[in-house]
């Protein structure tokens, strides 16, 4: 009989390439979204498979699931500044009400589950490169704080429930990650600087561009997860590439990358935007086993690859299809 994975926020960027290792792995695949930043388009190719379900379905609300249940991955959030910021009431409950819903969940159904938490639970870090023991350094109440504060709730609550309810859990904070499937309107540094080559804009650089980044590709990021998800360890854990580079330099990756004419441009630096950010992942080494494989070179040639077969429309608002028939 196959194992029974629920994993929501199965539309989004990894929501859908989770459901892709899972299925791949042999599992039976129970995807989750309530598409509020998700699409369908993303998964459509597993919805014929017999071992694969879609439910859409706002996590804040209560979750039932029928028949046994061994895993639960929390990817449901807004997670781009673009979208948190537009909608930062769903963003707080789907941190803090989701959470709970699911960890009651797996605690109903004996299930271990792994939550997806950020490198945003360290804010604007004053510790560098960032370590899993540093307690960061996050505005509350700045504009960011409605996805910072959301993620480090669901950190708390996680281990509450593993250490008084003696949930099975697993807290993975995860760096700057990329690859095929992501949105070009969703506002990350990435697509924006793409989506801005392939549009013939220049591309637009906050603040003097010496801020850091540190970007991993999703196959590493994936794999990172899976095994997470099956190690022993109940505490947070760093997945990220340590490979740092600044905004600055990044976009002329980008201009090379695409051949663009364009130039960099330059406007303010938003509020509480994080100075640096590069992951210290010792502990992914020591207990997974785990570090990057894909370089940055060759993981921007893929995405790249997957944005230039979108078509122009595409390229400033998403297209739709009608899923209806797959969705319970």
């Amino acid at each position: 009989m196959h194992k029974r994975v629920l994993i929501t926020g199965a539309a989004g960027f990894l929501g859908s390439h989770l459901c892709d290792r899972f299925i791949k792995e042999g599992y039976h695949v129970i995807g989750m979204d309530n598409l509020i930043t998700g699409d369908l388009q993303n998964i459509e190719h597993l919805f014929p498979l017999p071992q694969f379900e879609f439910h859409h379905h706002d996590v804040t609300r209560f979750v039932h699931i029928s028949g046994n249940l061994d895993y639960i991955l929390h990817f449901a959030s807004p997670a781009s500044p673009i979208d948190y910021l537009k909608i930062p009431i769903q963003t707080l409950k789907v941190g803090a009400m989701g959470t709970h819903n699911l960890l009651g969940l797996a605690k109903d159904k004996k299930a271990r589950i792994l939550v997806a938490s950020t490198s945003e639970v360290y804010g604007d870090p004053t510790v560098h490169p960032q370590t899993e023991d540093y307690w960061g350094n996050v505005n509350p109440i700045g504009p960011r704080g409605v996805y910072d504060e959301a993620k480090r709730y669901q950190e708390a609550i996680t281990m509450a429930y593993h250490t008084y309810h003696g949930v099975e859990t697993r807290i993975i904070r995860i760096f700057n990650t990329y690859g095929p499937r992501m949105r070009l309107n969703d506002g990350r540094v990435l697509p924006a600087f793409i989506g801005q080559a392939l549009r013939g804009e220049d591309l637009t650089v906050f603040g003097d561009g010496s801020q850091t980044r540190s970007f991993c590709y999703m196959d590493d990021l994936i794999e990172g997860i899976y095994r997470l998800l099956l190690s022993d360890y109940a505490y947070p854990v760093n997945i990220g590439n340590p490979n740092e580079i600044t905004i600055k330099d990044f976009a002329e990756e980008i201009l090379k990358l695409t051949g663009a004419n364009q130039k960099v441009i330059y406007k303010p630096l938003p509020k509480d935007d994080p100075k640096q950010r590069q992951p210290d992942i010792s502990k992914a080494r020591e207990l997974l086993n785990w570090e990057p494989k894909v370089d940055r070179k060759e993981g921007l040639e893929k995405t790249y690859a997957y944005f230039k077969t979108l078509s122009t429309e595409s390229l400033y608002k998403k297209e739709h299809k009608d899923f209806s028939a797959y969705v319970k």
